[in-house]
């Protein structure tokens, strides 16, 4: 079972910090070095600060961006301008925000989460980690004592009974409300009546939780309670270290969208679309098509995992390619189960762009993503790549099925937008 906590969270004193706007960050890996400058001058307090610190010439083993994110820390704490919540809260935040001109609201909980190790309960991942990240974010983690973002993760819930429960609770009450750079709104509510959180949790007890968005964090936070076991912090089973910061979102939810990834590829100097359809022959039934949004509504009107369209820029062409051979993503990837095969981005890498391009042409992939319609037009357009390949997106049901299976999906299978704030809450990891 999912063992779900409310928590005593820190949280900014506006009145000594300013607009939550001016204060929180997006998570750790989608801030590039424009943005990270411009977060950090926005605001002496900005999250920036501790989730992702500059580092500066001179930085040592013992002085470096890790320490300076506790000292910042630390020194919100003193000046008060941060402070924990008096009483154990679950926190409610709605996203509002706009894709392809429709807006969305996606709406969930925070909570502390008890860390289980993969493929042992109630926790199971959708997608593979890399190393480096998982490092930095530990040492982080222990520099500072704290979750500075939630974790992303999805509970089935067909009729959204829990959070309506929460929604009623919250009617009469104002949120705190911040913009952040992309223009989504966040806002969020605190709920500390004990029926309600005991209600809550009580109803979550029976839930899988499939984890959408923070898997390297979610490992660290494994790594650092191994660590505090090690060194004697971890005195019992209710000690924070336990526990791990997560937002909760029922998978019903209107506002749960999953954007495609699509893939700008380089590797392939001269590829056209005639040498593109000799070298998926037979596999793929290939059809030209006049442009990118041509090719993306014929995507979105199939509404498969076995259509992928392509572009060539050694001639500019478009097409579509069904794929019609599963028995060929059963001899290559005989270790996954058909779900797994079934998935759009599991042909294109596994066939595509591992198997038969290689084979055909003697070039090998390297990849960029993308989300949006117009960011394949605009890399197409600036030349930036050999193939531009659009995808469908994963869909709730392949997550909860290639993840129920313990299987993880290829990387950038998934991209939930839009990222959870840093900066809305942290979760102590040294204190209940």
């Amino acid at each position: 079972m999912a063992d779900i906590r409310a928590f005593r969270g820190f949280r900014y004193d506006l009145g000594r910090s300013g607009p939550l706007s001016d204060l929180v960050a997006p998570p750790y890996d989608v801030v590039d070095a424009a943005l990270q400058q411009a977060l950090h001058d926005r605001s002496p307090f900005n999250a920036i600060r501790v989730e992702l610190s500059k580092e500066e010439p001179g930085d040592t083993a013992t002085k470096n961006r890790y320490t300076r994110a506790s000292e910042v820390l630390s020194g919100w704490i003193n000046d008060h301008a941060l402070q924990q919540d008096s009483m154990r809260c679950l926190y409610v935040v709605e996203q509002e925000f706009t894709v392809e001109g429709t807006t969305y609201k996606r709406r969930g909980f925070i909570a502390r989460v008890r860390l289980e190790p993969f493929g042992t309960g109630r926790i199971f991942p959708h997608e593979e980690t890399m190393s480096g990240p998982k490092e930095d974010r530990l040492k982080l983690c222990r520099a500072t004592g704290m979750n500075l973002s939630p974790i992303f993760g999805l509970y089935p819930d067909a009729d959204n009974g829990i959070f309506e429960r929460l929604e009623a609770h919250l009617k009469q009450r104002l949120p705190l409300e911040a913009r952040d750079h992309l223009g989504v709104i966040s806002r969020l509510w605190t709920v500390t009546e004990e029926h309600m959180v005991g209600s809550i949790i009580s109803s979550m007890a029976e839930k899988p939780v499939f984890i959408a968005d923070g898997h390297h964090r979610y490992e660290t936070g494994l790594r650092y309670l191994e660590e505090a076991r090690a060194a004697g912090q971890v005195p019992n089973d209710e000690t924070a270290s336990n526990f791990i910061m997560m937002m909760l979102v029922s998978m019903a939810d209107p506002g749960l969208i999953i954007l495609p990834t699509h893939r700008l590829v380089s590797g392939f100097p001269g590829l056209t679309a005639d040498k593109l359809q000799v070298a998926l022959a037979p596999h793929f039934v290939c059809e030209r098509v006049s442009s990118a949004l041509e090719a993306w509504e014929t995507i979105e009107l199939d509404g498969s995992q076995s259509l992928l369209a392509f572009h060539t820029k050694a001639d500019g062409v478009w097409q579509t390619a069904r794929f019609v051979s599963p028995s060929l993503m059963a001899d290559l990837a005989k270790d996954h189960s058909a779900e797994w095969h079934d998935l759009g981005v599991s042909v294109l890498h596994v066939a595509v762009l591992n198997q038969l391009l290689p084979a055909a042409t003697g070039g090998k992939a390297t990849c960029k993503y993308v989300h949006l319609l117009g960011e394949v037009e605009q890399a197409i357009a600036s030349g930036n790549c050999d193939l531009a390949v659009m995808v469908p997106p994963a869909t709730m049901d392949h997550v909860e099925q290639i993840a129920g299976n313990r299987e993880k999906m290829p990387p950038k299978s998934t991209y939930f937008y839009p990222k959870l704030l840093t900066g809305l809450v942290f979760n102590p990891l040294k204190s209940n």
